[in-house]
């Protein structure tokens, strides 16, 4: 491994600051900021990947324009208020925040994104939004990762944060971030905002690449409810502070700066899984032996997305005949007689029938807060892996509405 674990956040690398201010725009939740701000005081360029959903809310549709800057300088986002399936008057309200927050930083308008999170079909309260905008510039600190990660949280218990740091060309270059997420999560992202930010020195189109590769490598491959979000972004601003050579894509170096963003990528989605509402088993489903990519991945989020297998987690059941069915609707190419499952490599299914394993041992793997399931088709060499969760009562009466 070639970079290292390390403290402080989105502003582990040079250059950038974060923080938070309360808004009221939920005013029962006095004690915690709801506006959060990533800033490069210096000229960064950056990436993203948004919802595939059709139904995608005013800041995607502005962020998504705004993107396309050389130079971006600053994330906007807010929790309790997603200006999703808000119209015109939301396309509107996501404006004004770029417009509030640049003339907060002396900045100029395109060289803001903005997200939002919360409760959707709800008009802005804009006075308050831009008002709270209005404090950013004295809430930033170089050690203000925690303060922005806590105030993107909705359903979520705690913040959640990542960075590394490695050695490219002799530089000292970090990777960091922070994301939130709890519930509506589903491949294709989910409703999760991810933020992050480097000191390494690559071109625009270089970290795009490197986005969406890592994306397709963490937050494509979670689900806890099957339900994919308006909102769902994963922002990321590079300044090149470290003083790096620029990466370059056919070269080790870039290989080892991928390395390291999958590993902050893949850490914020597990904690986005581990934190799932009402969730109570982390589950890493994998699909080993199947025909192509595309049947691996269709059969492991079959199984991932199932409520009747989930359920099962829940009750500590390791109901195999439910996973069974899953891939049998899945589509993919497969034979009963040929399928082999297990529980933490403890054989449950033998070529589509029960093995000898003692029930009571399946259990006891069902029961651990964190085990495996994997299922070996013995139709080809692909596989894919997709980590989910258990469902549970608590998940359902988070979700019954206010």
């Amino acid at each position: 491994m070639s970079y290292s674990e390390i403290s402080g956040g989105v502003t582990a690398p040079k250059g950038f600051l974060a923080g938070s201010v309360y808004c009221g725009i939920k005013p029962t939740n006095v004690d915690r900021p709801d506006l959060a701000t990533v800033y490069s005081p210096q000229p960064t360029v950056a990436a993203g990947t948004f919802t595939t959903n059709r139904v995608k809310a005013a800041p995607v549709r502005v962020s998504a324009v705004n993107l396309r800057s050389p130079d971006v300088r600053a994330i906007v986002a807010n929790a309790g208020n997603a200006n999703a399936c808000t119209g015109v008057g939301g396309l509107e309200s996501a404006k004004r925040m770029t417009k509030a927050a640049a003339q907060a930083l002396g900045i100029k308008d395109r060289q803001v994104l903005v997200c939002s999170t919360g409760r959707i079909g709800v008009p802005m309260p804009m006075e308050k939004v831009e008002a709270g905008i209005a404090l950013i510039p004295s809430h930033l600190r170089a050690d203000g990762s925690e303060a922005a990660a806590k105030a993107i949280m909705t359903s979520d218990t705690r913040p959640k944060s990542a960075a590394v740091e490695l050695v490219i060309g002799g530089e000292t270059v970090r990777i960091g971030g922070i994301a939130k997420g709890a519930g509506m999560i589903d491949p294709n992202m989910a409703t999760m905002l991810c933020f992050l930010t480097t000191d390494a020195a690559i071109s625009k189109e270089l970290l795009q690449k490197a986005v969406s590769v890592s994306v397709e490598q963490s937050f494509n491959r979670i689900t806890i409810d099957g339900d994919m979000s308006t909102n769902d972004t994963v922002l990321m601003l590079a300044n090149g502070l470290a003083g790096n050579r620029p990466l370059k894509l056919d070269s080790g170096d870039f290989e080892k700066f991928q390395a390291a963003l999958d590993h902050v990528t893949r850490d914020l989605a597990m904690q986005i899984v581990l934190d799932g509402e009402g969730v109570t088993k982390f589950v890493e489903v994998r699909v080993n032996g199947a025909a192509s990519f595309s049947d691996a991945r269709r059969g492991a989020e079959a199984i991932a997305k199932s409520t009747l297998v989930k359920c099962a987690w829940f009750g500590c059941d390791p109901n195999w005949g439910r996973i069974m069915d899953a891939l049998g609707y899945s589509g993919i190419k497969m034979r009963e007689e040929l399928t082999d499952i297990y529980y933490d490599g403890a054989c449950a299914v033998k070529g589509g029938v029960v093995s000898t394993t003692p029930m009571e041992k399946l259990r006891q793997v069902v029961a651990a807060p964190r085990f495996a399931v994997t299922v070996d088709l013995h139709r080809g060499s692909s596989e894919y892996v997709v980590y989910t969760t258990d469902l549970s009562m608590e998940y359902v009466k988070l979700n019954m509405g206010e």
